[in-house]
């Protein structure tokens, strides 16, 4: 039994051995996916000193992909534009969107997801053929989801999207 133990013991070392060095091998790749995609990595802050207070930024870009937090009906000072007006908020939503796209060299025929939130499902129906005017080509993937309530009192919408820069 004795030779036995020492037999299982050194194959355990071994075995750690091994392990640990595919583990350290496999934490360099990682470290350096990371680093190479770390290096890709744009940001960029419509409302720089909001964005700061509420904990996050507006849009990021990762290689060609690009990702925009919701975008709502404000001004600089975050305060609510437009309130109980469904359309008016929507189209303030897509100005902030399209200045975010424009900072990638994008238009709205990038975007491929389109998620809108709403606290009023049946008046943003009413109004969405504003989009019509917005996606002229083709209408992105998404999803409209209707919420209890949005981040701003009196926020009726709020819109996020992911744009896909092409090779032309």
């Amino acid at each position: 039994m004795s030779l036995f133990n020492s037999f299982v013991a050194v194959l355990a070392v071994i075995l750690f051995m091994v392990s640990s060095c595919n583990q350290s091998e496999n934490s360099k790749n990682a470290s350096t996916e990371m680093s190479a995609t770390k290096d890709s990595l744009q940001y960029f802050s419509l409302r720089p000193s909001l964005e700061k207070m509420y904990g996050y930024t507006h849009a990021v870009k990762i290689g060609d992909d690009i990702k925009i937090s919701g975008a709502v009906s404000m001004d600089s000072s975050g305060n609510l534009l437009a309130k109980g007006n469904m359309e008016q908020q929507m189209k303030n939503c897509y100005a902030d969107l399209e200045l975010i796209l424009k900072h990638y060299g994008c238009t709205f025929d990038d975007v491929v997801v389109e998620n809108i939130l709403t606290t009023d499902m049946q008046e943003f129906i009413r109004v969405s053929g504003f989009r019509n005017s917005i996606y002229k080509k083709q209408f992105p993937a998404g999803s409209w989801l209707g919420v209890k309530e949005l981040a701003l009192v009196d926020q009726l919408i709020e819109i996020e999207m992911e744009a896909h820069i092409s090779k032309k």
